[in-house]
């Protein structure tokens, strides 16, 4: 009897243990997002928190988000799977530099609309490059929802879009050159031509717009749709903003190898 109680009691103090050790780590995601930017950019931000919030809790990722831009540091980023940038960019060379080399070892980044905003004076060329080259050229004005067309059906990215949908209204940004013209760019997503001509007082005529891609030499998505309180509007669409979130952790191992987005098995 004291035998038998004498092993029960190790098999109390053995198995939690066991099974704590035989559980995957939850993957860490840090979103980045400032409030004193464009409104309509804050609240989009502001909805996208309470979206992965939502689906943190779901026991998908543990997700946190901060304001403070100087948090995006070697340090900091050790423990990070997949930084989001929401509605901004980092400013200062340090926070640059540190993400570069975040990226360059296989670090995960999932950007919304103006995160990607690059001109002139923005004198970043490895963000361009990692980007696809693809600088800023215009955008429609104002804010309209777009037919959507899926340029690759079977990515896991993509996967519970139809072939083509109705994306809500959003500011939709056009590219020169055109990122899909890189070697290196996947391109998911593109507004299809039938919305032309797209706006009112600023007005997309015509040309190729991706609206989601990745550049497959790094563990990254774009996504161009963030502008405005509308964006989570579509049950559909949303599904792909987890989808992109879950393909990134899925590559978070792979830095040998470029990420693009794969197909379903």
């Amino acid at each position: 009897m004291k035998r038998r109680s004498y092993l029960l009691m190790i098999l109390a103090f053995w198995l939690p243990l066991h099974v704590s050790l035989a559980q995957p780590r939850a993957f860490r995601v840090l979103a980045f997002y400032s409030t004193n930017v464009e409104q309509d950019h804050v609240d989009f931000a502001r909805q996208a928190l309470g979206f992965y919030a939502s689906k943190a809790r779901k026991g998908h990722f543990a997700f946190t988000s901060t304001t403070n831009w100087d948090d995006l540091n070697v340090v900091r980023l050790k423990s990070v799977d997949v930084v989001l940038w929401l509605n901004d960019s980092p400013h200062t060379q340090g926070q640059r530099s540190a993400f570069e080399d975040y990226m360059q070892h296989g670090g995960g980044w999932l950007g919304f609309h103006v995160a990607a905003y690059n001109d002139a004076d923005t004198n970043w060329p490895w963000f361009v490059e990692f980007l696809g080259g693809g600088v800023f050229y215009g955008n429609n004005w104002p804010p309209l929802p777009a037919l959507l067309h899926v340029d690759d059906e079977t990515s896991t990215v993509t996967k519970h879009l139809a072939a083509q949908f109705m994306s809500p209204a959003n500011e939709w940004y056009i590219w020169k050159p055109s990122p899909r013209l890189n070697e290196n760019v996947k391109v998911l997503v593109t507004l299809d031509p039938s919305n032309y001509p797209l706006g009112l007082k600023d007005t997309v005529l015509a040309g190729d717009l991706p609206v989601v891609w990745s550049n497959t030499k790094y563990r990254m998505v774009y996504m161009n749709m963030g502008h405005g309180d509308k964006i989570f509007a579509d049950v559909h669409q949303n599904h792909i903003f987890e989808d992109a979130l879950l393909w990134l952790h899925s590559t978070r191992k792979v830095t040998s190898k470029p990420a693009v987005a794969p197909h379903k098995r």
